[in-house]
């Protein structure tokens, strides 16, 4: 069974840092591109930032600079550390697994950023 578990979400005041996790088991991890996506509540969800298998990132330009995503691939987890986080930065943030037509999801954390 393929399980994607977040965790590293709560409340933090503008200005501050958080690092999510993801620890994924199922599925050859080391293989897998692993994004993060954030979703507001009647919104669509967006990619926040991805790495390849590779290790090639990309990032959404309103987090560049800010985000950085990193992957451990022994300890089958992906990371996005935050900083200097804006009150637009709070959403649940989801964690997902790619490989081809194959991909997965955890069901979130969220962050919440507020004074």
């Amino acid at each position: 069974q393929v399980q994607l578990v977040e965790s590293g979400g709560g409340l933090v005041q503008p200005g501050g840092s958080l690092r999510l996790s993801c620890v994924v088991s199922g599925i050859s991890f080391r293989l897998y591109a692993m994004g993060w996506y954030r979703q507001a509540p009647g919104k669509q969800r967006e990619l926040v930032a991805v790495i390849t298998s590779g290790g090639s990132t990309n990032y959404v330009d309103s987090v560049k600079g800010r985000f950085t995503i990193s992957r451990d691939n022994d300890k089958n987890t992906v990371y996005l550390h935050m900083n200097s986080l804006k009150p637009e930065d709070t959403d649940v943030y989801f964690c997902n697994a790619g490989l081809g037509i194959k991909y997965y999801w955890g069901k979130g954390t969220l962050v919440t950023v507020s004074s």
